[in-house]
């Protein structure tokens, strides 16, 4: 009877908890690990030498090689794009002159060029017809100049800093696949506790941790063969390093999942773009730039 003055849902037993899916074993986990891992150096192999190659040959051939890398980026990020109608031959132009720009002349003259790449935008912008969707348009164009254009000026500036520039740039490159690298095999061995399933859904804080401390302690270790690089500007450069990429490769995420599209090309096949390659570095080169500035000029 007292039963009957209350709902019944308050009697009605609690439903039990879902289940969480088990685990793999371990050891299947790390015969997985141990095969992706592999295939990602193996991809990676030739591109490092190709790093490595214009980095060493510095000068025109590294300024021409970034505008090179620009221009495919671009290519990238305009056919993802593409519905937008994005503004491209004014992008291709500004990212081409700012990076010529930032090794012939000054950061000036890369602002110079980054100012008038907006008159320049407003005349191809201004030639369409129809011209419905044109300031959506005008701002997807600017987004990819800024986003893949200014990353590579400053890479430009970075390795035609005096006397240490070259081994520099190649710290901050370790720095970073060192982090990506790090973050994926703890990530996948111990990750458990996720960061952004909206944006990356594999993403965890054990894989941020792991990649920030392995990431770290690379730039470090390649710095102990620099005697004009001290151990603690190591550290410091090392953890911005190792801080800032993954918010770099979170960014192309959030890019690429608003766009519907799971990577950004298909130059390395099933490892995706050149922009997924990169997405971290366009992040740290520019940290990399501004504390090498600092603490070591």
């Amino acid at each position: 009877m007292v039963r009957d003055l209350f709902d019944d849902e308050m009697f009605a037993e609690e439903p039990p908890p879902p289940e969480r899916p088990p685990r793999e074993p371990r050891r299947r986990r790390v015969a997985v690990l141990r095969g992706e891992t592999a295939k990602r150096i193996l991809v990676a192999i030739p591109w490092i030498a190709f790093a490595i190659a214009i980095v060493v040959a510095g000068g025109l051939v590294f300024a021409l090689a970034m505008v090179a890398i620009g221009l495919l980026c671009l290519r990238e990020y305009f056919l993802m794009t593409a519905p937008l109608r994005p503004v491209q031959m004014a992008a291709y132009i500004a990212v081409a002159a700012m990076i010529v720009a930032a090794h012939f002349g000054t950061a000036f003259n890369v602002l110079l060029l980054a100012t008038a790449a907006f008159p320049l935008l407003f005349v191809f912008g201004a030639r369409r017809h129809p011209r419905q969707g044109v300031l959506v348009a005008m701002g997807v164009t600017v987004l990819g100049a800024v986003w893949i254009g200014l990353p590579l000026v400053h890479a430009v500036l970075l390795r035609d800093l005096p006397d240490h520039g070259a081994a520099l740039l190649i710290d901050v490159l370790v720095g970073t696949f060192a982090t990506d690298t790090g973050a994926y095999a703890t990530g996948r061995m111990f990750g458990s506790h996720r960061i952004a399933p909206d944006l990356s859904p594999n993403k965890t804080i054990e894989g941020l941790l792991g990649g920030f401390l392995i990431g770290t302690m690379a730039f470090w270790f390649a710095g102990l063969y620099q005697d004009w690089l001290s151990g603690v500007d190591a550290l410091i450069i090392g953890a911005a390093v190792a801080a800032i990429g993954p918010l770099g490769d979170l960014f192309a995420s959030m890019v690429k999942r608003d766009l519907g599209r799971k990577d950004t090309g298909r130059l390395f096949g099933p490892h995706g773009g050149l922009l997924d390659r990169l997405d971290a570095v366009f992040f740290t080169i520019v940290a990399g730039y501004y504390l090498s500035v600092q603490l070591v000029y």
